[in-house]
């Protein structure tokens, strides 16, 4: 069993990426440092590096990738059950928030755990919000002096095109978010991102620095609108585009695709078979051994081979093919219209060859045009709320197709720049259409509506709430049409708040009251007001692998505060630890893998706590069987 105090820190981006490093170059980490020297050999440079060379940057670049790796310590995920809808039972997950903040708060919980992200970000089109990151002055006064927020507390401004930095500011905001958002994909996951003209190749060169040039995947040309006349050079940009790049290799896109036509014949039962062509494209004079008359052996046909496209097969493996029943000719089958031979293939051996992408094709990158326009994404909200309550939303059906490439199961889908929550409807109605348990996880900064605007006249104040509703909306609508088909339209609401707990750096910073301890002991680990499912979810965004939307469940048979999260994580909030409370935890079945306590409850009381440990770490021992993970033990 080991024991440690929780770590203060969500995320500890140098150290993950330093094994990222030793496990390509061991040799070039050496003592939990880069021997960059060592690095250098390892890549291949024994040579001064040139101080010219080309690289991607513009002004503030260093800034912004600063911004990814500073920690969000002092902030939590609150939950907000008001706004929830089956907070007990469903998957799906909505976040209120700055999405940087979001992202770095769920890095822990999703690390390597999303399969695809989708994200519409602004357009940088002279007059979109961008975000502000500035984590070195979080006091809000700050903030609103530098013209960083808003009075009523938004942090973002709008980047208008007279500004010097226009794309500067633009890549910026979207460069952190990149870097963070990389590491919740899963090794064959994806990201696609919505872009126009402005920043379609800044997109380009921003991918290309995150995931890397060899995992640019492709471009989707997406028809936004059909043909207008009144245009800039008379020619209507009717287009915008989808980058996809992959995590890694790994990553394979498909899309279920015709069935192909198999034949059953008497002389092979119960095996199903297609043919092929059985010439390639190649000429005579570069495959000679290809280039040769095929001579039926029952009929004696000949069948010369074509000097500008020769078989696919030489004339020493023909007798090979042929014995096996692999080469068809004209006239075996009456079923079939052929006039040279053909290669034929088993059905077994193309599902066994395909595995589970059996059925499925490659994807084109020319959309069907059963995939809509902005039109078919206005006209979606519009039958929902009754009137044009958000501009410009893209069609669910786009966003169908594209979790349809490789998503499949219980796979996640992440949408960090979730407007409208185009993309929660889209999991939902996908979900319904192949009984799929896709789950979403959405984010928005709480941007707040122009009082002119329809959807305040309709009584929403931000677009969070324009979000949710439409979630709820979307999920009725579904049910409605498929009722024998079960879809999780429910989803629980977090919102970036302050945190719950007094880490010691609170403590170190003279803004902990001891006076008041002893009358109130929560005053020592937790902040006025935290209710305890919310120091719960907070200490659960410091575990790898954990989701948010997992269960929580009060043991009131050990104590009034005492909680199990997830069936694998026990949270101990009671104010007093006792031996006989220990002995109740260690007999948990199944056993909890996590054990959290609050230091404080153990009174410094050092011989207590060496002896329910004792206790605790033997009736473990004795209850855990043959399967004995490790167990572990933190103390807030």
């Amino acid at each position: 069993m080991k024991t440690k105090q929780v770590d203060r820190n969500i995320n500890h981006f140098q150290k993950d990426n330093l094994i990222k490093l030793a496990q390509i170059f061991p040799s070039a980490v050496k003592d939990g440092e880069v021997d960059f020297l060592a690095l250098r050999e390892e890549l291949g440079l024994f040579t001064e590096v040139k101080e010219e060379k080309y690289e991607f940057t513009w002004a503030g670049k260093q800034n912004a990738k600063k911004a990814a790796q500073e920690d969000v310590f002092g902030k939590t995920l609150k939950l907000v059950l008001p706004e929830s809808k089956e907070a007990d039972k469903t998957e799906n997950i909505y976040i209120e928030g700055d999405n940087l903040e979001a992202l770095k708060l769920l890095r822990q919980n999703y690390y390597n755990a999303v399969k695809m992200i989708y994200i519409d970000p602004p357009y940088n089109t002279g007059n979109d919000f961008i975000y502000n990151d500035n984590y070195k002055m979080p006091a809000a006064d700050s903030l609103k002096a530098e013209g960083d927020m808003s009075d009523l507390g938004e942090r973002y401004t709008v980047n208008t095109k007279s500004n010097n930095r226009y794309h500067a500011n633009w890549l910026n905001m979207m460069y952190p978010r990149l870097l963070v958002a990389k590491d919740l994909l899963t090794d064959d996951g994806a990201i696609f991102i919505s872009i126009d003209d402005n920043e379609l190749e800044n997109v380009k060169n921003l991918c290309n620095m995150v995931f890397g040039e060899s995992n640019y995947v492709a471009i989707f040309p997406w028809r936004k609108r059909t043909a207008k006349s009144d245009v800039p050079f008379g020619i209507s940009q009717d287009y915008e585009w989808i980058v996809c790049y992959a995590k890694s290799s790994l990553f394979k896109g498909s899309i279920a695709g015709k069935e192909r036509k198999y034949y059953e014949s008497d002389d092979y039962p119960n095996r199903p078979w297609r043919i092929h062509d059985l010439t390639k494209q190649t000429t005579a004079s570069e495959r000679p051994n290809s280039y040769f008359t095929i001579i039926n052996p029952k009929t004696g046909a000949e069948y010369p081979a074509n000097p500008n496209r020769t078989w696919a097969i030489t004339q020493d493996t023909f007798k090979k093919y042929y014995d096996e029943g692999r080469i068809v000719f004209p006239g075996d089958y009456s079923f079939l219209n052929i006039s040279k031979p053909a290669l034929r293939y088993w059905k077994e051996d193309d599902m066994e060859k395909a595995g589970e992408d059996f059925g499925r094709i490659a994807v084109s990158t020319k959309l069907g045009d059963d995939i809509g326009m902005s039109q078919d994404g206005t006209k979606e909200i519009t039958n929902l709320f009754g009137s044009k309550i958000f501009p410009f939303p893209k069609p669910s059906s786009l966003i169908c197709f594209l979790c349809k490439i490789h998503t499949s199961g219980h796979d996640i889908i992440l949408d960090f720049f979730s407007g409208s929550a185009t993309t929660a409807h889209a999991v939902m109605k996908l979900n319904s259409e192949d009984k799929g348990k896709r789950r979403f996880i959405m984010v928005q900064i709480p941007e707040v509506l122009e009082a002119s605007s329809e959807a305040y006249k309709a009584g929403f104040s931000t677009i969070c709430e324009i979000g949710r509703e439409r979630i709820r909306r979307a999920g009725e609508s579904i049910v409605r049409e498929n009722p024998d088909c079960e879809v999780d339209t429910g989803f629980k609401v977090f919102r970036i708040a302050p945190t719950n707990i007094k880490w010691n750096s609170l403590m170190d910073a003279g803004q902990l009251d001891f006076s008041q301890i002893e009358s109130a002991p929560d005053l020592a680990d937790f902040m006025p007001g935290a209710n305890d499912a919310d120091i719960v979810y907070e200490l659960m965004l410091r575990q790898r692998n954990v989701a948010l939307s997992e269960s929580l469940e009060q043991l009131s048979d050990i104590g009034r505060r005492t909680y199990l999260y997830g069936g694998s994580y026990l949270v101990c909030l009671e104010t007093e630890i006792t031996v006989e409370l220990i002995n109740k935890l260690a007999e948990l079945v199944p056993l909890p893998i996590k054990f959290i306590f609050r230091d404080s409850a153990f009174r410094d009381d050092i011989a207590l706590k060496d002896e329910t440990f004792r206790r605790l770490k033997a009736l473990i021992s004795k209850n855990a069987g043959t399967d004995k993970p490790v167990y572990t033990v933190e103390f807030i």
